[in-house]
């Protein structure tokens, strides 16, 4: 029987490793052997990573690929992609290449501004609370003037500090509504500092106000954090061509045809949820995989983005698509709240790569660039769904790990890989292939 630990994180990487090894695994040194397969030779590096979150006893590795031949505002990008599943990285390589010659990807940000909140309950007369706030504004800024100093230096700061009246969701429910600019930061630490100051700037200064009364002056904070939803930081990123230029590769439908069943398919996804939730993941494929390589959060990525999804009370499509006078046009809109100073991005080496192979972009450039990944993911699989279905390539893909899974030998890979070039890829089809090569 497994007893609950004392002090596990005063333990010893190799204490911790012995200790969960023999409680919670059926055979512990081929447990431990595996788990220090995966530790750094290099002891310094290896520690720089254990430092990174609480109770490591381990790496957990990602494959790092490389999708080339983007062509972004005239500049030419190879990117960087984190991610486990196969396919997403070669379909966005294949959309990058197909709209290489058609004049690449258009991006504009339209916005950078971050939001952050100081909630509260408040039981007086709303008005008095309006005028107060309003009062003390200049104050809550001048207040936080030594954490701002530095972000203000670098073009960044506190926007705004409004006050929000939420009694209609809860009742006695307000909230100081403050907008930032981080620059090339995420700012999430930077936020929550100024939301924590201006809670005690406005606990501080309601105490001694003159313009609440006695039995109004009594607020209860709740909490004092940034927010992950951010329509303020908005990217746009297009692609446009002549419906006569796109032709999708297979020979049976016409350019024109292609054109109107994509169009079609991003109605469908704008229409119906069910299918809205699957078009948008894959556009997160593409933008998840850049987050994750540079070093990003694209947990509050994820939530942003779907966040903005539902806006308008609706989950539906973020893509769309349009053919006019004989142009078609592809496009998306997005919420990306991205940094390329702080966090991992001066501590992780292969973060530190990524953004080089990016030429060291500004938190705005990642911005479009992460935009752009989402929106060559989602053409590439579109335009497969409409023409071959998904499966013919995402299986040809999948194929390496169908045979690691049975133990294939490398020469059985290369007659397998071989046989599948003009077959169709099942996992029944490739268990029999397999079974008829150890068979003979």
């Amino acid at each position: 029987m497994i007893t609950p630990i004392q002090g596990f994180s005063r333990l010893t990487k190799e204490e911790k490793i012995d200790w969960i090894a023999a409680n919670y695994t059926t055979n512990a040194s081929e447990t431990k052997k595996l788990l220090k397969q995966y530790w750094n030779t290099d002891s310094k590096l290896q520690q720089l990573h254990d430092e990174f979150i609480e109770n490591t006893i381990t790496n957990y590795y990602l494959p790092l690929g490389i999708a080339p031949n983007f062509l972004i505002n005239g500049k030419l990008y190879a990117i960087p992609m984190a991610i486990e599943e196969s396919s997403v990285v070669a379909a966005a390589s294949r959309a990058a290449k197909f709209w290489l010659d058609r004049g690449g990807f258009r991006t504009v940000v339209h916005g950078t501004e971050k939001v952050g909140q100081v909630h509260f309950m408040y039981r007086g007369d709303p008005e008095k609370l309006t005028r107060f706030v309003t009062e003390i504004t200049h104050i809550l800024i001048s207040d936080a003037a030594p954490i701002t100093k530095n972000m203000v230096e670098r073009g960044g700061g506190i926007k705004s500090i409004a006050l929000r009246n939420m009694c209609h969701a809860l009742d006695n429910y307000y909230q100081l509504h403050c907008t930032f600019e981080t620059a090339d930061a995420m700012g999430a630490n930077f936020i929550n500092s100024c939301l924590e100051h201006f809670a005690r700037t406005l606990k501080r200064e309601i105490r001694g106000t003159d313009t609440l009364g006695d039995d109004e002056r009594d607020i209860e904070v709740v909490m004092s954090i940034l927010s992950n939803y951010v329509p303020g930081c908005l990217v746009r990123a297009e692609v446009q061509c002549p419906v006569s230029d796109l032709l999708s590769g297979n020979t049976s439908i016409s350019s024109e045809q292609f054109a109107k069943k994509i169009v079609r398919a991003i109605a469908i996804a704008k229409a119906e949820p069910y299918r809205a939730v699957t078009h948008n993941k894959g556009i997160m494929n593409g933008i998840d995989a850049v987050v994750v390589a540079t070093g990003n959060d694209f947990r509050a990525v994820e939530a942003g983005v779907h966040a903005y999804a539902s806006r308008n009370g609706t989950y539906t499509s973020l893509t769309h698509a349009e053919i006019d006078n004989g142009t078609f046009r592809f496009w998306m809109e997005i919420p990306l709240a991205l940094g390329t100073v702080g966090g991992l991005t001066r501590l992780h080496p292969l973060v530190k790569l990524a953004h080089e192979i990016l030429q060291h972009p500004t938190a705005s450039e990642l911005m479009q660039i992460v935009a752009v990944a989402g929106l060559a993911q989602n053409f590439a699989a579109v335009s497969s769904l409409v023409t071959t279905g998904i499966q013919e390539g995402h299986m040809k893909m999948h194929l390496l790990n169908i045979l690691n899974q049975m133990g294939a030998t490398e020469e059985e890979k290369t007659q397998l890989l071989t046989h599948f070039r003009r077959n169709t890829v099942t996992h029944n089809a490739v268990v029999e292939a397999f079974q008829n090569i150890r068979r003979d």
